[in-house]
């Protein structure tokens, strides 16, 4: 089994293709300064010793280096030890809302920034259970089943936006209802869904599924985010920040709709939680009332050894750092042509 102790380090990645484009764009204005200098083939004579593949070399090994250096820092390990334990937990799915309208600002910094951090502490704290997550809009999507592979979960959290997802509105039947399907068939009992919306439902179908959920044993908490004097909604238009606008050109004003969500939760057996008090509060609600439902008990195969094998990587990495630093920029001896000046 392999994973690694540190995988949001893995974002450090990023600022190699900025620095190759960084390289790319000094490069060509290198070029273009010497063709101001004089003829391509008279510069080439009065610089005989200059060597343009050498620096892609120098530039591809420092590349190479950082990244390998980058991924050791994650520590990517082994699974050693293969073990059979018991536990016993509560599937438990959180359906996150990523339509337009948790871009209001009516709470700092946002609807969505608040709620995808409260859903972050929510894994952290209910680390010990069975955890899925599904995102919707004017559709569903099941991005993670019911796992204890939080990492992953907390990986698709932080890139949660309303653009991963091709259909706009709110459409919290659908989540519900794919939630249904996502548990396991032999789980009766020992299911909880997390609702964390503005409860700005475009369709009429929630009610109904919530009534059907309860009907399957799935316990639901809805938690809304907003307030209920509501805010404008931000759009990008054209590159420019603008406010979503309805048919006469007024801006449009997004509420929480309170009376949605408490209905929601009222039909499977839940609890309704507002986010706009202390948080800290509505999470430990949370976790009381899920540590409270009957868990069933599970047999798993993990691996309940590691080993660390970031000293090949950072080994590596300096190695390659090494060979940089030992290859001249300049062409060898043997290799340089006459310069215009040379003598015979």
């Amino acid at each position: 089994m392999f994973r690694f102790e540190h995988i949001e380090h893995l974002y450090v990645l990023g600022i190699l293709p900025a620095l190759i484009l960084f390289f790319w764009l000094t490069w060509l204005a290198r070029k273009q300064a010497l063709l101001r200098f004089g003829n391509k083939e008279l510069v080439e004579q009065l610089m005989p010793a200059f060597s343009r593949y050498k620096h892609y070399l120098k530039f591809s090994l420092l590349i190479a280096a950082l990244a390998l250096l980058i991924v050791g820092w994650a520590n990517p390990q082994f699974g050693s030890k293969l073990a059979t334990v018991k536990r016993k937990s509560v599937d438990v799915i959180i359906a996150l809302d990523l339509s337009q309208s948790m871009a209001a600002q009516d709470i700092a910094p946002s609807r969505l920034d608040r709620a995808r951090r409260f859903a972050q502490n929510l894994v952290d704290g209910l680390k010990g259970e069975r955890l899925g997550l599904i995102v919707f809009a004017g559709s569903a999507f099941l991005q993670s089943p019911v796992t204890t592979d939080y990492g992953i979960i907390d990986l698709s959290l932080r890139s949660a936006s309303p653009e991963i997802l091709p259909d706009q509105g709110t459409n919290i039947g659908e989540a519900i209802e794919l939630a249904r399907r996502s548990y396991d068939e032999k789980n009766q009992s020992h299911k909880a869904l997390v609702i964390i919306s503005d409860g700005e439902e475009h369709e009429e179908n929630a009610l109904k599924q919530a009534q059907e959920a309860q009907n399957e044993g799935v316990l639901i908490f809805a938690v809304g985010v907003g307030t209920e004097e509501g805010g404008f909604v931000p759009v990008s238009e054209n590159g420019r920040e603008n406010y979503k606008r309805d048919q006469t050109g007024n801006p449009v004003v997004s509420k929480l709709n309170e009376e949605v969500l408490r209905g929601i939760a009222k039909e499977a057996n839940g609890q309704y939680f507002n986010l706009n008090s202390n948080s800290q509060v509505v999470l430990n609600a949370l976790k009381e009332g899920i540590s409270q439902m009957e868990k069933q008990e599970l047999e798993e195969r993990i691996f309940t050894e590691y080993q660390s094998h970031f000293q090949w990587f950072i080994g590596l990495g300096l190695l390659l750092l090494l060979i940089e630093f030992m290859i001249p920029y300049r062409k060898s001896r043997l290799s340089t042509g006459k310069g215009l000046f040379d003598r015979w």
